[in-house]
């Protein structure tokens, strides 16, 4: 096994463990921490691949700190909707939040 397959295997790993979390997790945190794995999956790929190949370094450590900034911004909103749904309804879980819902449009709000 070449080094570069190595490095798809372990994103691969991480990609899955990340898309499994966000199907069974029911937490909104336990899903954001399933999307940051995944993005981090990602971000070891295109690290590998820049390394491993003929393209350039800088361009896949440039496409990795671009993953790394979106995987911020997408951690720091997530968790300002994570405060206003616990404020607001006292829950987190999304089954939990989903059926208030219902319950609230249902009451002609």
């Amino acid at each position: 096994m070449t080094t570069l397959t190595l490095f798809l295997l372990a994103s691969l790993l991480l990609l899955s463990i990340g898309l499994a979390g966000l199907i069974t997790r029911r937490t909104l945190v336990g899903m954001l921490i399933s999307v940051e794995l995944m993005l981090n999956g990602a971000g070891l790929a295109i690290v590998a691949a820049a390394k491993c190949t003929p393209a350039s370094e800088v361009h896949g450590q440039l496409a990795a700190l671009f993953v790394m900034g979106l995987a911020a911004a997408e951690a720091t909103l997530v968790l300002a909707m994570i405060l206003v749904v616990q404020r607001r309804f006292g829950k987190v879980t999304l089954d939990e939040v989903s059926s208030i819902r219902a319950n609230d449009s249902a009451g002609g709000h």
